[in-house]
């Protein structure tokens, strides 16, 4: 590889000049970025080198936001359940005075006058208890505050969760509400509780320390002012953010790339009080971060109908991702969307006009922006910038309609990692890591063109870890040439052509609703990462893609997941019209191939509804007495690779004596091959990626689509995979184990044989 430059962007530091263009010189580096934490000097502006500056459109505003607090965003939170316990029944407890006497106190504090004691005291005695719940006693109150305001209080919602019924607040005799807040206390007593239910409140909260700032200020021990975020959505915010944009143009003259860390709604990440659980909850995909009693009220104005506390909420379960969705969260997602683009729209425009580029960060305060609706277009942004653990992020990236796409690689230059194991301190291990991000990330370059990669955070770290810096050197040559091998045409690929199907469909390509660390229980995150890397064409698609013809572009249908997922289905699969064309299509050539609980849904003959071209069911108890069909394990057809392994499910059956089982697990059957028509089903009780699986699932593709299980263009070492890119007639042969390998690969002009070590990649030249 010839030492090249471009393509990389390098985190500078001030204070660090030196270090700054020794790096940039030794990674080839054209630009020069700053990062959280970090500005750049003079000297680096002035060096010669493109410049991006990052901003945080919501976050970087502190003086503003302490002059209007009621311009925070917010957000629904709502309390964990508490038992209503009955006063005589509390009273040999610690507590039972102390709560009697708060609920007087209450009682007397919604009605303003002396009789309200006796009058709560009179309903309580008629009806069962009372019951006071502190509304803050689960969220980390750094996080968050009440947002006890009259235009937000008349959405608060308290939920009699044993009933699974909404509790009026008008429902006591005499038209006295049936619960009441105390301001001073932080608090609402339910004045009518009844005994042994348990209830929740939900409410609406302020949220005092932006996110992503509290998390890099813990993770780095920051001694810093805490950042707040301000909401977009008021007329005054826009205002004022839109002269701020204004100023900060024109005070960074130097700048050539705007880069938006992201937008304005950042995914949802509740913190918890107790430090043994501080992550209550977290959806890459979540709107939660988007609400506000003016958002609940413009939305009102243009769907004619009202959400609710409980619409996000959901039973404290919340509408989470992994879950299919309902009209309500798509009107809901379309209406921020259109929001999000209309004033993004405006801040890039205003980038535009002072001659600056915009990119955007695709992490962070993403919601809104949905760069697979078919809208992401309408922003203007100039290029996509994505922070890469895997493969399938690669992927994710390259597929958005948009000029740049750049990676963000990991390991960020912080002293720790964000499982919280060090990096770049004592006892990390930084260049390591790099080889083992780079290895994920590297098998989705070869298939899809990246035109940037560069790192983030703080880059005198590196000064102690020069096999670090030799290391992404090398990662920097290799990627350049990677690069220019696209530029002269796409890789080889084979015939058949895969289809994801799942809820979300296209929406949600390549992802499931965060980092690989974060959805690592869900096969489907295993399979979107093997697939990354693989030389077939993915699509994904939805189930009314489905039935508006999708399936003529398929030669593979792959379904994962457990029952009631958005990524197996759920309740879409009652819809018969769905079933019909699968079972067509199967029955004329197609092969759809199910994971875990595929077509999974109760009401029917069959648990999976896709039974029948499966061959393989679940037995959820209605068939304990039925008897099974016995089988013998047998690979007829050399396609399980040595080595590779699925976990059993338990309660997998076969439908009928002609489905072939290739694994098996004791009595359980964990790979199956089951022909239907022309066409057949294939069944995995499990997948998790990993070298010999992703062999596993290459191999089951090829079989599926008539191409066999081996061929051009294919290593026949499964620890080491190959592209071939026929413009430029060249070969990359890559090892994706930590051991040396050597592999043969047949090709067009004859076999190829490398031998390489441990994650070492080599170019050959055909």
């Amino acid at each position: 590889m010839s030492k090249r430059k471009g393509g990389f962007t390098l985190p500078g530091e001030s204070g660090y000049e030196k270090l700054t263009l020794a790096m940039a010189e030794k990674w080839g580096a054209d630009v020069i970025r700053d990062s959280d934490g970090t500005v750049l000097s003079d000297d680096i502006i002035h060096s010669g080198y493109g410049i991006y500056s990052t901003i945080c459109v919501i976050r970087e505003h502190n003086a503003w936001a302490k002059k209007n607090p009621d311009k925070l965003q917010q957000t629904f939170l709502c309390t964990e359940p508490v038992t209503a316990v009955p006063d005589a029944a509390r009273a040999d407890s610690p507590d039972g005075k102390a709560a009697a006497a708060q609920s007087v106190r209450a009682d007397a504090a919604y009605s303003g006058h002396a009789d309200a004691a006796c009058l709560g005291r009179a309903a309580e005695e008629a009806c069962g208890c009372s019951l006071t719940i502190d509304l803050m006693a689960d969220f980390f109150e750094e996080q968050f505050r009440i947002n006890d305001g009259p235009a937000a209080m008349k959405y608060w919602q308290v939920y009699d969760r044993t009933t699974n019924t909404l509790v009026e607040p008008q429902a006591m005799a005499g038209g006295a509400p049936s619960w009441s807040y105390d301001k001073s206390t932080g608090t609402v007593t339910i004045h009518n509780a009844e005994p042994w239910h348990r209830y929740t409140v939900s409410f609406l909260a302020y949220r005092i320390w932006e996110e992503i700032s509290m998390y890099n200020h813990t993770t780095n021990n920051w001694d810093k002012e805490h950042l707040m975020q301000i909401d977009p959505r008021y007329p005054e915010t826009r205002e004022y953010l839109l002269g701020w944009m204004k100023d900060w143009c024109e005070s960074h003259p130097d700048t050539t790339v705007v880069r938006f860390t992201s937008l304005f709604y950042n995914f949802v990440w509740i913190w918890g009080s107790d430090a043994r659980r501080r992550n209550l909850f977290t959806d890459w995909g979540s709107y939660d971060f988007t609400v506000s009693d003016l958002a609940l009220d413009e939305f009102a104005a243009k769907y004619g109908y009202s959400m609710t506390a409980e619409d996000f909420i959901n039973q404290n379960k919340r509408h989470v991702t992994h879950m299919p969705g309902n009209k309500r969260k798509a009107d809901w997602m379309a209406f921020i969307n259109d929001f999000v683009i209309s004033f993004g729209k405006q801040l890039v425009d205003m980038v535009h006009s002072y001659g600056k580029k915009a990119y955007v960060f695709y992490d962070d305060s993403w919601v809104g922006l949905e760069p697979y609706n078919g809208r992401f277009s309408e922003f203007g942004f100039d290029g996509l910038i994505k922070c890469v653990f895997s493969g399938y992020e690669a992927r994710l990236c390259a597929g958005v309609d948009v000029p740049v796409h750049e990676l963000r690689l990991h390991p960020y230059l912080f002293p720790v990692g964000l499982g919280g194991a060090p990096t770049f301190m004592e006892g990390g291990d930084p260049t390591k890591d790099a080889k083992l991000y780079w290895n994920h990330v590297r098998r989705a370059l070869l298939r899809s063109r990246i035109d940037r990669i560069g790192l983030g955070g703080y880059l005198h770290l590196t000064q102690d870890f020069p096999d670090f810096c030799d290391y992404i050197e090398q990662v920097s040559d290799e990627f350049r040439l990677i690069h220019d091998f696209h530029e002269e045409g796409k890789p080889f690929t084979i015939k058949t052509r895969v289809a994801v199907l799942h809820y979300w469909g296209s929406l949600r390509s390549w992802t499931l609703s965060g980092h690989f660390h974060e959805t690592w229980q869900h096969d489907l995150i295993h399979i979107n990462e093997a697939l990354s890397g693989l030389p077939v064409e993915v699509s994904f698609i939805s189930f009314d893609d489905v039935k508006n013809g999708a399936l003529k572009q398929a030669d593979v249908v792959i379904n994962a997941g457990y029952a009631k997922s958005a990524w197996s289905g759920g309740d879409v699969w009652k819809d018969d019209g769905v079933v019909e064309k699968l079972t067509r299509w199967v029955y004329e050539g197609g092969t759809f191939i199910g994971v875990n609980e595929p077509s999974a849904v109760e009401g029917y003959d069959t648990y999976f509804r896709m039974a029948h071209v499966l061959g393989v069911d679940e037995d959820t108890g209605a068939r304990i007495c039925h008897g099974k069909w016995s089988f013998t394990a047998e690979d007829a057809d050399g396609i399980v690779p040595a080595g590779a392994a699925l976990a059993p499910k338990e309660n997998r059956y076969l439908t009928d004596g002609r489905t072939k089982v290739l694994m098996a697990e004791g009595d359980q059957p964990v790979l199956t091959v089951h022909e239907f028509g022309k066409g057949k089903g294939i069944y995995l009780a499990s997948f998790q990626v990993n070298d010999e699986n992703t062999r596993l699932l290459y191999q089951l593709i090829r079989y599926a689509g008539g191409e066999g299980v081996t061929g051009l263009y294919m290593t026949d070492n499964l620890y080491t995979e190959c592209a071939y890119y026929p413009g430029s007639k060249k070969l990359v042969v890559i090892n994706n184990s930590g051991e040396p390998q050597t592999a043969s690969v047949e090709t067009e002009s004859g076999t190829q044989t490398v031998t390489m070590e441990a994650y070492e990649t080599v170019f050959v030249n055909l």
